[in-house]
């Protein structure tokens, strides 16, 4: 389009564009056709397309999202580009979810692995670094779920579609405080276990023979503080 051929105030132009007033009826039509593919490559792709999505599952549903708009909206694009997209994404979805049921190993590559975040109520901070969670994130998982210090946790694991799973400790035990530290006035109303002495950095319990500064047998700190039970 020229630019003189550009008005500010052409509301013609802003509202219904260029294209002849029948190519809106197109334009349901396209819809509508686009929608019916939609839901069919999504019910093809199996359950967990209408559940959390997993790595691959969310490439093929940005392909799909990526591939649809031009279609809508552009009356010289036809509609079987679409259809073959979305052969070519449904199949290769199909194919992957396969060769991961069959091939631990593939599927890990493919999808991702569990990792394990916190053991023994004690944070693994070599995992965490490789996942790229933060402490911060940690604790602030923990604190969606109820809990107050690490002793409340067996484990928590990282599923390899990034949601977090939570097994706590039948007879919890003094932990290191997941509360944020600025709330000083609500961390000392909880109760305190100052006999035991956890890792600052990754909550493993100090060794009551230990010296004041030794080193986390975990992480090599040697930062110390009272656990909370």
């Amino acid at each position: 389009m020229d630019k003189e051929a550009i008005h500010l105030y052409d509301w013609a132009r802003i509202l219904i564009g260029q294209v002849p007033g029948q190519f809106y009826i197109e334009i349901l039509i396209r819809t509508a056709f686009i929608y019916l593919l939609l839901v069919v490559s999504m019910r093809l792709m199996g359950r967990r397309m209408a559940s959390k999505l997993s790595r691959n599952e969310m490439v093929a549903m940005v392909s799909l999202a990526a591939a649809v708009g031009v279609p809508i909206l552009d009356a010289q694009r036809g509609l079987l580009p679409i259809l073959i997209i979305a052969v070519v994404v449904v199949f290769t979805q199909r194919l992957v979810s396969y060769w991961a049921a069959r091939n631990q190993k593939f599927e890990g590559i493919s999808q991702d692995i569990l990792s394990t975040l916190v053991e023994n109520s004690v944070m693994q901070l070599a995992t965490m670094e490789n996942a790229q969670i933060t402490r911060e994130l940690l604790f602030a998982v923990l604190r969606s779920k109820g809990m107050t210090h690490l002793g409340h946790v067996k484990r928590l694991y990282m599923e390899a579609n990034g949601s977090f799973t939570l097994i706590e400790e039948l007879e919890p035990k003094p932990g290191l405080s997941i509360l944020p530290e600025w709330d000083a006035e609500f961390i000392r109303q909880q109760p305190q276990a100052p006999e035991q002495s956890v890792c600052y950095h990754c909550g493993k319990a100090r060794s009551p023979s230990g010296a004041h500064r030794d080193e986390c047998s975990n992480c090599g700190h040697d930062e110390w503080v009272s656990a909370l039970k």
